[in-house]
């Protein structure tokens, strides 16, 4: 049976353990939507997924945990998941970390350039080559305000969702050149309060009210993932200048 024909649909969301991946599931659910969440703590996993079954005890909520930082199990994943039709690819699963190129910390550094940069192109490049002709596919990768203007104490960081932007809006000129399906899609953040600074700055705690003078929540940012899903733009950005949520054509110059 081929993946057009196959009844039943997926949304697949990477990093949905917490943050904009979480709630984004559940915005997802509210539509009905069969997921399935991808993380490497499975009992934040099985919380959503308890959470998601109350919003709608009919849906299909599918658990698979995958630390993203070894490519082995990006591979092993998607091979996992070949099985289930998937019309929305979330690549959600990203981190950071603060402080200057001569102060970070060389380990979590490589691991964030496997996450937000290796494990984020092997999933969409496979993606894609399996659904870039089927109706309807979205595939929507997460980058950052910070992956279209450097940011500084974060440059390491910056740089991941830099290449994260113009992968993904390269992408996305390359099917609608070749008239596939498959539409490519990126989210743009700012300051968005998730786990993300406790993580970045390897602490317990992050008080965002300290660190930003305004930013959104997670429900929030899922709302807004929602407003891309639905359009037919492929930015989704949050501009800087008023903190407003935008739905924009690629900013990066192409040359086809």
């Amino acid at each position: 049976m081929g993946k057009e024909e196959t009844k039943v649909s997926y949304v697949a969301i990477t990093g949905a353990s917490s943050g904009i991946g979480y709630d984004a599931a559940k915005v997802f659910a509210k539509r009905g939507k069969n997921l399935i969440l991808i993380a490497r703590r499975k009992e934040h996993l099985e919380k959503l997924r308890e959470e998601i079954l109350q919003i709608s005890g009919s849906l299909e909520v599918i658990i698979k945990v995958a630390d993203l930082s070894v490519m082995e199990n990006v591979y092993a994943l998607y091979e996992s998941l070949k099985s289930y039709h998937i019309d929305t690819f979330i690549n959600n699963a990203g981190l950071g970390n603060y402080g200057t190129v001569a102060e970070q910390s060389i380990e979590m550094t490589s691991t964030m350039l496997r996450v937000n940069i290796e494990a984020l192109t092997i999933l969409s490049s496979l993606y894609v080559k399996d659904y870039k002709d089927v109706a309807g596919a979205q595939l929507i990768n997460v980058s950052s305000g910070a992956g279209y203007i450097v940011v500084g104490n974060v440059v390491a960081y910056s740089a991941t969702k830099f290449y994260v932007s113009a992968f993904t809006e390269g992408l996305a000129r390359e099917l609608q050149a070749d008239r596939s399906k498959l539409q490519a899609k990126v989210l743009a953040p700012a300051a968005t309060q998730t786990e993300f600074g406790s993580v970045a700055t390897n602490t317990d705690t992050y008080d965002y009210d300290k660190h930003f003078s305004r930013y959104h929540t997670s429900e929030q940012m899922a709302g807004f993932l929602l407003d891309l899903y639905d359009s037919s733009e492929t930015v989704g950005i949050v501009d800087l200048a008023d903190f407003t949520f935008k739905l924009i054509s690629p900013k990066f110059p192409y040359e086809g």
